[in-house]
């Protein structure tokens, strides 16, 4: 799963964590696919302020910079 610039919309605390502040709000579930691959500007929490589990998991390739530019340098890659 490639995830561009997304916090608060993929944290499993939405689903999971009755006392976090975005507890109920519809979120993709990152934390169940097989690779995940973020592209971010930094490691900066989401509009809810809070850390998103997925991020540090093993199976998360974190991919710091413009999502534009690192997103045309791995198609020319492929």
């Amino acid at each position: 799963m490639l995830v561009i610039g997304a916090n608060d919309v993929v944290n499993p605390a939405a689903r999971d964590d009755n006392t976090s502040p975005i507890y109920g709000m519809p979120i993709i579930d990152v934390d169940k696919a097989k690779n995940v691959f973020v592209l971010k500007r930094s490691m900066a929490s989401g509009f809810a302020g809070i850390d998103n589990p997925p991020f540090f998991k093993e199976n998360t390739t974190m991919i710091f910079g413009d999502a534009k530019k690192t997103l045309q340098e791995i198609i020319t890659e492929f």
